[in-house]
């Protein structure tokens, strides 16, 4: 029996993704890095992208939606990546850090493509509503 999904808090890609956001503004805190105030917000604005998406795709009512939605968490995914390996690279982040929070985006990442390879075959279906999804 599949438990049924019926808000999007109840998202393991979105509890992921909220635990990623909370880590990534706790390494923007550091003292160089808050200081970058450009690289700093571009990362945070990404990451809060990515739970951000989750829930609006999934409150639209719609698995092509959801799916369209969640195509654009996993892309801002990729871009919270993208800023971790600068922020790696000039100092701000230690090799620790780094790698802690790469795992948890990669983590992020791949839950995102399974959960919108599950909706793409449930849309495919004809089942077009998102609420209740099935896990």
């Amino acid at each position: 029996m599949n438990p049924k999904i019926e808000r999007f808090e109840d998202l393991i890609a979105w509890q992921k993704a909220r635990k990623l956001t909370t880590e990534v503004y706790k390494a923007t805190q550091n003292q160089k890095f808050a200081k970058d105030w450009g690289l700093s917000n571009q990362i945070q604005r990404a990451v809060v992208s990515i739970m951000a998406n989750i829930a609006e795709g999934f409150e639209r009512g719609k698995r092509s939606e959801f799916h369209h939605f969640l195509s654009i968490a996993k892309a801002s995914c990729a871009e919270v990546r993208c800023h971790l390996y600068v922020a790696f690279d000039i100092g701000y982040l230690c090799e620790s850090q780094f790698q802690q929070l790469n795992l948890q985006a990669h983590e992020v990442s791949r839950i995102l493509g399974g959960l919108r390879s599950a909706v793409e075959r449930q849309r495919d279906n004809g089942n077009t509503q998102t609420k209740p999804i099935s896990t």
